[in-house]
């Protein structure tokens, strides 16, 4: 005869195959269960921050979440949606899923599967967010100083009227500038920005470099490797006759006289360069 109680190992292994976001439900095998099988919660909680083994019939992908320098190897289901994985970030990094901008070939859509964005085994998942304490200590600095500079700009007559910048636009539209579409929002493509100009009339492109969590900005001469939090703020503005394509300046310092300035960058992308420099929680 089985002593009683011989069953209990086996129930602990099955418990410890289950994966977060695979639709195991995790404290449901607790349910019912005698006092002893109470004792494996925590290996349970363990095995999951760790990512778990397959479960039958679902399929996993093995993912490397970066985040704050550091790194994470999780499995996860691949049927599970993007809100479901910002659930998982939060249980490893305690971010709040709506202070996290996750990164995949640009923002993580949260509506749609792993499977449906083609996430494959050892894709690096990238995480830019502050925690609540970081964003309050910090917010209200920075948004001080785009309201200063929004109310400056007030002051001034359109910028692609200004002097300075007008030496760029005359030449006009560049041959190779890429196409834009109006009254569309889009995610970054995953090919850098090209065919545009710098304030010395020089082609430039922008390279966004989401796993660095950086923006490069290359020239024929040279490629300025920038850290995005070192950018103060982003700005733009619509061109004159050709509102389809903005001048757009990132600010490098404390002042006017540190905006690195860009022209005729497509409309599209506006608010997707915005969104990925400063994050989103920004403009809370």
């Amino acid at each position: 005869a089985v002593p009683a109680g011989a069953e209990e190992p086996g129930m602990e292994a099955e418990a410890k195959q289950l994966p977060l976001g695979c639709g195991g439900g995790g404290g449901s095998l607790a349910a019912g269960r005698s006092p002893e099988g109470e004792e494996h919660r925590e290996p349970l909680q363990a095995s999951v921050s760790n990512g778990g083994d397959a479960e039958s019939g679902r399929e996993l992908v093995e993912l490397k979440v970066i985040w704050n320098k550091n790194k994470y190897d999780v499995k996860f289901c691949l049927d599970s949606t993007g809100a479901e994985l910002k659930q998982k970030i939060h249980s490893l990094t305690g971010l709040p899923p709506a202070m996290q901008k996750v990164m995949f070939k640009g923002l993580l859509p949260e509506e749609k599967t792993l499977r449906e964005i083609k996430v494959t085994n050892g894709a690096k998942i990238m995480v830019v967010g502050s925690t609540i304490n970081d964003v309050l200590a910090v917010n209200t600095p920075k948004e001080a100083a785009q309201q200063e500079v929004k109310a400056e700009e007030n002051k001034k007559e359109p910028l692609c009227r200004q002097k300075q910048h007008r030496k760029v636009l005359d030449k006009g539209k560049p041959d190779d500038v890429m196409p834009s579409v109006k009254g569309v929002q889009e995610r970054l493509p995953t090919v850098p920005l090209s065919g545009m100009y710098n304030k010395s009339g020089g082609k430039v492109r922008l390279t966004f470099k989401l796993e660095q969590d950086q923006l490069w900005i290359g020239t024929k001469e040279r490629t300025e490797k920038l850290p995005m939090g070192s950018i103060k703020n982003v700005v733009s503005e619509p061109i004159e006759g050709h509102e389809d394509y903005h001048m757009m300046a990132f600010q490098l310092g404390p002042t006017e006289a540190s905006y690195y300035w860009v022209y005729w960058v497509p409309t599209q992308y506006v608010d997707a360069i915005k969104d990925t420099v400063l994050g989103k929680w920004q403009y809370f």
